[in-house]
């Protein structure tokens, strides 16, 4: 079935059964596409949520105190949602995706007059169920699974990975680098982390590179990255392959970490221009982009459907839609439109996970929700975070396979 009769199949079965069944965890399929950065959606919040619908949370303590299993495959609720909640406090999960952790940040100022973002993270307790706050980290990226965590601590560019334990807390082990890394990221499998090097912290701000914004004289972030490591997971074992950010692409921040591609046998960046990414292979050789994923949009979080069919595109609402478009990858075609304003995870091949606003509300006051495809139902999974853009408290959230 091509991508075109997918979608239309989907129509056809939401217009016969209004209903939200419950899917299946049939079609698991690991993907890692985490994409995090920061951009302004132009839209008027408008939208109608149809539906509310909230799994019922099953006890997290098994048949008795010694039950050790995660809290994440104690429940396996299709829809686990607290639309009472910003930020979370407990497990928030939909299809074949969990919210693995939160991130807030803020700029602190140095001595000098530098500045770092700092970012703080809140990660889900495998033991409880529920997210707790831990200021060790400088970044961090989880594991399809949810019971490992790629750490990295102090100021940026760090000289060793840690891998933590979701269940106990504490860092099973280090690996160390030879080159500082300031940026990991898990494959789609969890066997392996790309490590991306930098020789300057790219969360620094410095003011020997100020420049001005506005009536104001800013620091600046300052372009360093050296090139990345693939580490293999089990061994702790990789090499390192030099690969610079070329300096005519640069696209305003210094972070310009490498990620794997949707089936993990490549790596791909964002850059500024045309195309929009570049991919290379694991040594750092640049390569054609994939024919299947010619049109994936790098900016866009969820990316490719777990079976590969269908893009996640950008914004598409006209007037006072709210809406993303769906793009068949290979040729860019539009093949549908779903009420989203930011496109974050697929739950399954049918459900995303996305940020949504309601009537009445400005463009930042956001919700995550599960939208399905063919349907203007909406399922709200989180309260609304704060409707000021770039406000301490504004959480970012981070999705993985559960």
């Amino acid at each position: 079935m091509n991508v075109d009769e997918l979608v239309r199949d989907t129509f056809r079965e939401q217009a016969a059964d209004d209903t939200l069944a419950p899917l299946g965890l049939a079609d698991r399929v690991l993907a890692a596409r985490r994409r995090r950065r920061a951009r302004t959606v132009v839209g008027v919040a408008v939208g109608t949520v149809a539906a509310i619908a909230v799994a019922v949370a099953v006890p997290l303590t098994g048949s008795g105190k010694d039950d050790i299993r995660p809290a994440s495959r104690m429940n396996r609720s299709d829809i686990i949602a607290h639309p009472d909640q910003s930020p979370p406090r407990d497990l928030i999960a939909a299809g074949d995706e969990a919210l693995a952790a939160f991130s807030t940040s803020r700029n602190v100022k140095q001595p000098n007059k530098d500045q770092i973002v700092t970012r703080t993270y809140t990660l889900l307790n495998q033991k409880t169920g529920k997210y707790v706050k831990d200021r060790r980290w400088s970044f961090v990226d989880i594991a399809p699974g949810m019971l490992t965590a790629a750490v990295l601590e102090g100021e940026l560019p760090a000289k060793r990975v840690g891998l933590l334990n979701l269940m106990t807390g504490k860092v099973d082990r280090w690996i160390p680098v030879g080159q500082g890394v300031a940026g990991v990221h898990f494959s789609p499998d969890g066997k392996k982390l790309v490590a991306t090097t930098y020789a300057k912290n790219p969360d620094r701000l410095f003011w020997s590179h100020r420049i001005p914004v506005n009536d104001s004289i800013e620091p600046q972030a300052v372009p360093s990255r050296t090139g990345f490591t693939v580490v293999d997971v089990a061994s702790g074992k990789g090499e390192w392959h030099k690969a610079p950010y070329p300096k005519d692409a640069f696209v305003g921040s210094a972070r310009a970490d490498f990620r794997f591609d949707h089936d993990g046998t490549l790596l791909v960046e964002q850059i500024s221009m045309a195309p929009g990414s570049v991919y290379r292979d694991l040594q750092g050789k640049k390569v054609a982009t994939p024919r299947a994923e010619k049109y994936v949009d790098v900016y866009v979080d969820a990316g490719l459907s777990p079976d590969g069919k269908i893009a996640a595109g950008g914004f598409a609402g006209r007037g006072k839609e709210i809406a993303s478009e769906l793009l068949d990858p290979v040729t860019g075609k539009r093949i549908g439109k779903v009420p989203g304003q930011m496109l974050l995870a697929w739950a399954d091949n049918k459900r995303l996970i996305a940020w949504g606003i309601t009537p009445g509300t400005n463009e930042f006051r956001q919700q995550l929700v599960l939208i399905t495809i063919g349907s203007d139902k909406i399922v709200p999974l989180s309260d609304f975070r704060t409707p000021k853009d770039n406000s301490i408290g504004r959480w970012e959230p981070l999705f993985t396979t559960r």
